[in-house]
């Protein structure tokens, strides 16, 4: 069976010669992006470190909260973690629990994304019933 591939678009395997396109696996840059956008919305700031490097295994987030606190977060497949107390700030010394995800994150760390949160989710049953009716 003959694969046709980019290599720009593909992994080789060093096991066998069949072309493993970048979509299998995951890039915790794009991750890190889709999760800016899911919750941009209740924060007052949150963007992907340019700073810090990112790699397919760890990405940077910083985030400013309603309240007024930054945070560095860093992403990776064991999930959401605070790193840092400033933008683009990875503190060695600091031992947080990662969390699956991050509303879990941001529900512990901001009383005011629990309420933007909580409207959104009102807004968009409020359209729904309109809809219906």
């Amino acid at each position: 069976m003959e694969i046709d591939c980019q290599p720009e678009e593909s992994i080789v395997s060093s096991f066998d010669g069949d072309c493993v396109e970048l979509g299998d696996v995951k890039d915790m840059r794009l991750e890190a992006e889709a999760v800016v956008n899911d919750v941009l919305f209740a924060v007052e700031e949150m963007y992907v470190s340019q700073s810090l490097n990112s790699a397919s295994d760890v990405a940077y987030i910083n985030v400013e909260i309603r309240e007024g606190n930054r945070y560095c977060l860093e992403l990776t497949e064991a999930g959401l973690r605070v790193v840092g107390h400033a933008f683009d700030q990875v503190n060695e010394d600091l031992s947080t629990q990662y969390h699956e995800t991050v509303y879990s994150l941001l529900d512990t760390l901001s009383p005011g994304y629990r309420e933007a949160f909580g409207n959104a989710l009102l807004q968009r049953l409020e359209r729904l019933k309109q809809n219906r009716h």
